[in-house]
């Protein structure tokens, strides 16, 4: 059995959902478990519909028609029949979303999960409808039949026992010499409550590995719009060069410091069971792509890069100039918990910490004020953070010529640099 994950890139219009099935023509005697993200920029399109609803409802109704229209337009390049049972299908899934609009808000979080999350569940249904249109047998699965997450909206735990037992039976008894392929969908799961919750951004990789590790997966293979695993993203340098193959160690180093190209949490489940992970171009699908696995060496060793903008340092400091030791620590960090904030770098000195954090405008404003409660908070935005692993002195010098940086850390691997955004 093989794990498939096809991000938004790849099923973005009529043609993109044609390509994956070309590819899949090419795996016809495999088992496949498909996972696939809402087509496009989906996701962001329905992040701001929940805005709205939240802060100029009026608005939050023509965004959505706006998503509408767009899986419309999709629907009607791939199925000509407009009786279709597609059609039904996606119009459900919408009503869904309009019921949650026409209702007083409750927690942020909560309805986040459940409008956005519709996304996944278009996609899936319109490429396996599509599919099965052009005889590539496949079943529809709903991951919120099998998935299990507690209730922590917007960054769900995975309750690994009941979801073991829940996959391990159910995918198995879908998968027959009729129908080889399992199309389901990332990113989301289903709470003791049977509510939607998502694993988190990007979280449909993620998914990927839960099912591959749960079913003992040969492989999972990531379809990106990227020949690879890259040193850069190429939208901020040129000279981004391929990885062949990375360790698992440099691939969770890597993602934990914000590489776009694989989840964080993706490495944990595949390095447990030892299961291989291919990064693979959906653009070139008979090209090598990127092997992640145990017994490899990162080639080549050259520095990666990892650029993250829209970032905050909160200097942080004891109003009575005593030091920063392990009871405010202690205080700090459960405050960042309860906000729900990742911290991309921290740093501490006697009297004082410092941390470096996306500029989220529902959790910041929060955590500033419940710092402020018994700190002195100081803070500078819109910054840019470059984590290098693998770097040279002579890497960092010619990143930083010219450059203000506000705060420099270095291991023997990595460094990290808070900048000020460089002026044109």
């Amino acid at each position: 059995m093989k794990v498939f994950k096809f991000g938004g890139a790849s099923v973005k219009d009529a043609a993109a959902v044609k390509n994956v099935a070309e590819i899949l023509k090419q795996y016809r005697s495999d088992d496949i478990v498909m996972v696939v993200s809402a087509m496009g920029k989906t996701t962001n399109a329905l992040e701001k519909v929940v805005h709205a609803y939240f802060h100029e409802k009026e608005n939050a109704v023509g965004l959505l028609n706006e998503v509408k229209e767009y899986h419309q337009k999709i629907t009607e390049e791939l199925f000509i029949d407009e009786t279709h049972p597609v059609y039904k299908k996606v119009n459900n899934f919408f009503v869904e979303i309009d019921w949650v609009l026409e209702e007083e808000p409750r927690s942020h979080a909560f309805v986040y999960d459940q409008v956005v999350s519709i996304g996944e569940l278009i996609s899936t249904a319109i490429v396996s409808e599509y599919l099965n249109s052009i005889s590539i047998k496949n079943v529809w699965l709903d991951v919120r039949d099998v998935l299990q997450t507690d209730n922590n909206y917007r960054e769900a735990k995975v309750n690994w026992e009941s979801s073991n037992d829940l996959i391990s039976k159910k995918i198995p008894s879908l998968l027959t010499t009729e129908n080889n392929i399992v199309i389901t969908q990332g990113f989301i799961g289903c709470t003791s409550e049977n509510y939607t919750a998502t694993l988190g951004r990007e979280g449909s990789d993620y998914t990927a590995a839960i099912l591959a590790h749960i079913l003992n997966a040969e492989s999972v293979s990531i379809w990106k719009d990227v020949p690879g695993v890259l040193n850069a993203d190429p939208k901020f340098f040129n000279d981004a060069q391929k990885l062949e193959q990375i360790s698992y160690l440099d691939a969770i180093e890597l993602a934990y410091y914000g590489a776009s190209v694989i989840h964080p949490k993706t490495i944990k489940p595949l390095e447990n069971k030892n299961i291989p992970l291919h990064v693979k171009s959906f653009l070139n699908p008979v090209s090598k792509g990127t092997l992640i696995a145990r017994d490899v060496e990162t080639k080549p060793l050259i520095p990666s890069f990892i650029f993250k903008t829209n970032q905050v340092l909160i200097s942080i400091f004891s109003k009575d100039f005593s030091f920063i030791a392990e009871e405010n620590l202690s205080t700090i960090f459960l405050c960042v918990a309860n906000c729900g904030i990742k911290l991309n770098l921290m740093q501490n000195s006697a009297v004082s910490f410092s941390i470096c954090v996306d500029d989220d405008q529902e959790k910041l404003p929060k955590l500033i004020e419940l710092l402020q409660k018994d700190y002195k908070v100081l803070y500078n935005k819109n910054l840019q953070l470059y984590t290098i692993r693998h770097y040279f002195p002579s890497t960092i010098e010619t990143l930083t010529y010219g450059r203000e940086i506000l705060l420099e850390q270095r291991s023997r691997n990595t460094a990290q640099l808070v900048m000020k955004v460089e002026e044109k």
